[in-house]
């Protein structure tokens, strides 16, 4: 038996790919000589095992009476783009005020416990099922070293004994060195050192200054609803700030938490009831040293989602960030001083503004409100980033006509500015937006009659404009929207064509890093905020300076935006020209304001330089109404001239010939007569889907909103006897 075993085993060799016959072997080793393996197995196994526990037998608990002088934390520095204006140092003004557990509230300690560790006093420093089933969720995220599992006992040893290494070997000495403090020191004294060290955003630590810097009062006098935000906020402290820009999700997870002390009873039912519902006021925050506030918490953050708040604690690294230190300043300054000016004359109360390089998406400059610590917007709220964002008005009007230049119509396309119904349910002189018809008006509420597309976009004419989405398609309008960077849109189903009039919401942020598609002739860099992150010993962590773009517009489309946008000639009838003009200079610029007077936008770009600037109020109430040009114009021109004079901004437009279209109508040929003798609108030449093919076989159901108003006013002008087209 045992010849005709090795025989067989001869022939699959021969049969068998190498690879194959490398584990056949190792099978058949194994097969006959398992006993040894087991116990060459044992012998290693306590051999490593009585490694580790040698290891594990010299880690010593320092002694904790001396930890702020034992710990050897190094502070995270964030410097401005040429590495020498330091924007923030971590733990230069570091407040921490300790106090003893008996002057903690029990409401802190409860609330603490319930969300972060609820096993504290009973476990012994780890939580072996909480460590495996943290691993094997990192193990499913591909991040063996990722967050999760750690007991309060655990959070004090990484915070306060050992230094930042995300390393397997530092994981196995948090185990160890939390199970050897819960043998040196009781459940109420490391709860105590958890509570007094732990962070809350920025420069605060412990529960005695959050508790003085968010609501004025010392730790013992907490109530449930505070306790419950301050333990919110644990897990992540810019993120959850309340004064940042998730304040919902704060208060969703300060209800978890509410829920939580009631399923455990922390608290009873009655008091959960009552805390859910209270209105906790936060303080403004303190004033400090710290630069460009807003966007040091935006990078803040950025290194939070992307590396975990350890490294913000411990990492002792130096993160160069986009930041121009002097173009900021100066548009600090002059944001401040516009916003105030605004409050008195147009009930304005607060303005934003950010700038970028659109060949890299450097963030050069972010001024998140008038005054990161303004008592009275408040200012720490960032209105670049806020979410969901706000009705940016005809500053959306460039997607549409991109798209519309994508499907081949041209600027000098010339579509009927005539008030005009757009609602297929609703009769075509029915000119009401009320029982689901749709008309809207001009922000002059005069009609201009024949108008090409570069000034109806130059001068933002609302009629042509809806014409102009509907004939580049309302999909495929929010499609390129969405790849030039505006992440805030839903799916078409949400909108209808009050799109091109501001009907989405978007981010500052987004909007104007959309606009440098148009300034880098089509390609599309995501923003960035650091440009490189070394740690302690100068090894690179990030570097963000070769990042490559991608291509979202053909170069023609973009020039011929570019072309429209900064023809000052077409969009002299707005009036506003002297704040959105630079003469010896290529500035393109498109301003906004919705229909309510919530919100006045402008953005504008230089080929290598995009300024987007937001006007209103904190709180969504009205402006007076004036337009855009008006209230944040004259800011924006000041903070654009800076950069002009300063080089940061410059250069001219490519501004290659456009062929002519091989359809006249396309070239903005419009006095000619259809087959009937009577003037008409583009619809009656063009097929919608497919302009630069063959004419339109059936009528599209928006001709017959489209024409009557055309034929009237063709009556009026005496427009009657035209020739008719050659082709």
């Amino acid at each position: 038996m045992r010849s005709r075993f090795h025989h067989l085993y001869r022939r699959a060799l021969i049969a068998l790919h190498p690879v194959d016959v490398a584990a056949l072997r190792a099978l058949y080793f194994a097969k006959h000589n398992y006993p040894a393996l087991i116990v060459w197995g044992m012998a290693c196994f306590f051999v490593l095992g009585g490694l580790v526990a040698l290891w594990a037998a010299s880690l010593r608990i320092p002694d904790l009476s001396t930890i702020e002088e034992r710990k050897t934390e190094q502070s995270l520095k964030i410097y401005d783009q040429t590495g020498s204006t330091l924007l923030y140092d971590w733990h230069d003004e570091k407040q921490r005020t300790a106090v003893p557990l008996s002057q903690i509230s029990p409401n802190i300690q409860r609330a603490t416990i319930a969300i972060e560790d609820v096993e504290f006093y009973t476990h012994k420093g780890v939580r072996p099922l909480a460590i495996l089933r943290a691993i094997l969720t990192n193990l499913i995220q591909g991040d063996l070293l990722g967050q999760g599992g750690s007991t309060i006992t655990q959070q004090v040893v990484k915070g306060s004994i050992l230094t930042f290494d995300k390393s397997i070997a530092r994981k196995l000495k948090e185990w160890i060195l939390a199970f050897k403090l819960e043998t040196i020191l009781t459940k109420d004294q490391i709860l105590e050192l958890y509570l007094n060290q732990v962070p809350y955003g920025g420069t605060i630590y412990g529960v005695e200054e959050a508790s003085q810097t968010f609501f004025g009062k010392h730790a013992s006098d907490v109530g449930i609803a505070e306790a419950a935000y301050l333990a919110a906020i644990l897990p992540a402290p810019t993120y959850y700030s309340p004064y940042g820009t998730h304040t919902e999700d704060l208060e969703a997870r300060k209800n978890l938490v509410l829920s939580k002390m009631l399923e455990h009873g922390y608290v009873s039912k009655q008091e959960y009831d009552l805390a859910k519902v209270a209105q906790v006021e936060f303080l403004p925050p303190r004033d400090s040293s710290i630069q460009a506030p807003h966007f040091v918490f935006y990078v803040q953050q950025y290194l939070e989602d992307k590396y975990g708040s350890d490294v913000l604690e411990q990492g002792g690294w130096r993160v160069t960030t986009t930041l121009d230190a002097e173009l900021q300043l100066k548009a600090e300054e002059i944001v401040y001083k516009g916003a105030l000016g605004n409050t008195e004359k147009f009930n304005a109360s607060n303005a934003a503004l950010v700038a970028i390089d659109p060949a890299t998406g450097g963030i050069l400059a972010m001024v998140g409100s008038r005054n990161y610590f303004d008592t009275e917007i408040p200012g720490a709220y960032n209105v670049v980033v806020s979410h969901p964002g706000r009705q940016p008005g005809s500053a959306f009007k460039p997607f549409a006509y991109a798209e519309a230049f994508v499907k081949g119509y041209m600027p000098d396309t010339t579509l009927f500015d005539l008030r005009t119904q757009f609602s297929t349910t609703c009769s075509a002189f029915n000119f009401t937006s009320e029982g689901g018809c749709y008309s809207p008006v001009n922000y002059d509420n005069n009609f201009r009659g024949p108008i090409s597309m570069r000034n109806a976009l130059a001068q933002s004419i609302n009629i042509p404009s809806v014409k102009v989405l509907y004939l580049a398609g309302l999909a495929d309008t929010l499609r390129l929207a969405k790849a030039m960077g505006i992440k805030t849109l839903e799916g078409p189903d949400r909108y209808g064509l009050t799109l091109v009039l501001g009907g989405g919401e978007v981010t500052l942020l987004d909007i104007t890093s959309a606009y440098g598609v148009f300034a880098t002739d089509g390609i599309r860099h995501d923003p960035i905020a650091v440009l490189k992150i070394e740690d302690a010993a100068g090894n690179i962590i990030e570097d963000n300076t070769k990042v490559q773009g991608v291509r979202i517009l053909t170069a023609d489309v973009a020039q011929k935006i570019n072309d429209v946008l900064s023809d000052t000639v077409a969009r002299e009838p707005l009036g506003v020209n002297a704040s959105l003009s630079f003469p010896g200079h290529d500035v393109a610029v498109k301003t906004g304001t919705t229909n309510d007077y919530r919100d006045a936008w402008t953005i504008g770009y230089t080929p290598n330089f995009v300024l987007g600037m937001w006007a209103g109020n904190n709180d969504n109430t009205p402006m007076q109404k004036k337009v855009s040009g008006l209230i944040v114009g004259p800011m924006w021109h000041d903070v654009m001239q800076y950069a002009l004079q300063s080089r940061i901004a410059g250069g001219a437009f490519s501004r290659a010939q456009f062929p002519p279209s091989d359809k006249p109508i396309l070239n903005g040929a419009w006095k000619v007569a259809g087959n009937d003798g009577s003037l008409h609108e583009i619809l009656y030449w063009v097929d919608k889907n497919n302009p630069l093919g063959a004419p339109p076989t059936g009528t599209d159901p928006q001709l017959r909103l489209w024409d009557p108003p055309v034929a009237a006013w063709a009556a009026t002008n005496g427009l009657t006897n035209l020739p008719r087209p050659r082709n």
